[in-house]
């Protein structure tokens, strides 16, 4: 049983957007059931990157998400953080003091086709030549423009509802569009998955890094809080995210490289990593399938796989992207 004095409030750190709280409640709500009683109370932050609303490469990429929020876990302003995994850099080590006390279960890893209200689309063969198609992560820019060079691929920033509002037409946009693609993990967490018509298959778009998953954050020397979060922990998950983070790791893409990957356990128990690193338009790409040995390491695993995009020259593809 945790230690965590009873008239102690546990403050969770989260980004202030919708989905952010949506998230960071539902951890609330199960660490209240984990500890009938406990005070928990969530501390919003409007990070630097939800201000900024121009590409993110400019100012340090989207590890900015979880920046302030982990400077505010080391100094004891909150006690722990909720973070997106895919959001957290993998090409950097954590902060000093802070670590993954557990991850939740994954959620839906696909990416999803959304059109505006009222389209009569159902897919992405349906959008004609042309077509703009809004998205700001550059791993989906280079995968749809790999089976689609036709399309005009741009950029959108902001919360997934304002995305959505901004496809519909409710809300001023710079740039028209006429598709998203989403995650479907947060369509769902949203409420939204209704609006969601065509979900790609992860052979047809390979999902990044920690897709789907949720890692709660806190001080290594916060043992009360490390050992209550850790029962929150879902083993399978957190074996597959430490491999395809290994392999992030390993090839230390920045924030402008196409790097995706997905790891999953098969019915024999045992993890397959397939890990992409791809040309900005996706005309180029170099891929590793690898599957774990027995008693394989996941961190190891992933190692194998970054070693094997290394040998097909990954390094060469992300050191000739600007940024």
């Amino acid at each position: 049983m945790s230690d965590i004095p009873a008239d102690r409030t546990l403050r969770i750190g989260t980004r202030s957007s919708p989905m952010a709280m949506a998230q960071a409640t539902m951890v609330a709500g199960l660490l209240r059931k984990e500890r009938p009683g406990m005070r928990v109370e969530l501390v919003p932050v409007t990070t630097q990157a939800d201000r900024w609303h121009g590409d993110l490469a400019q100012v340090g990429g989207k590890g900015l998400f979880v920046k302030q929020i982990d400077a505010m876990v080391q100094d004891g302003s909150v006690d722990m953080a909720v973070h997106c995994m895919k959001d957290v850099p993998g090409d950097v080590p954590l902060p000093q003091g802070l670590v993954f006390a557990a991850v939740l279960a994954r959620d839906d890893v696909r990416d999803v086709l959304v059109f505006p209200q009222g389209s009569d689309r159902q897919t992405l063969d349906d959008l004609p030549v042309g077509a703009a198609v809004a998205t700001s992560a550059v791993r989906r820019r280079a995968q749809l423009q790999r089976v689609r060079p036709d399309l005009a691929v741009v950029r959108v920033r902001g919360a997934v509802g304002t995305r959505i509002d901004k496809l519909d037409g409710t809300r001023e946009s710079d740039t028209a569009a006429d598709a998203t693609v989403l995650a479907a993990s947060g369509l769902e967490r949203l409420g939204l998955s209704h609006r969601g018509r065509q979900v790609f298959s992860v052979d047809e778009l390979l999902p990044a890094v920690g897709a789907g998953a949720l890692v709660l954050e806190c001080r290594q020397d916060d043992a009360p809080v490390a050992e209550l979060l850790g029962r929150l922990n879902h083993e399978r998950t957190m074996a597959e995210v430490t491999a395809e983070r290994a392999m992030l790791e390993g090839l230390r893409g920045h924030c402008n490289s196409p790097v995706a990957g997905y790891c999953a356990t098969g019915q024999d128990g045992l993890l397959s990593l397939r890990g992409m690193v791809f040309t900005p338009d996706g005309s180029s790409f170099v891929e590793a399938r690898v599957r774990e040995e027995p008693g394989e390491d996941p961190a190891a695993l992933g190692a194998r796989a970054c070693a094997e995009l290394l040998r097909q020259g990954a390094a060469g593809i992300i050191e000739a992207i600007p940024h």
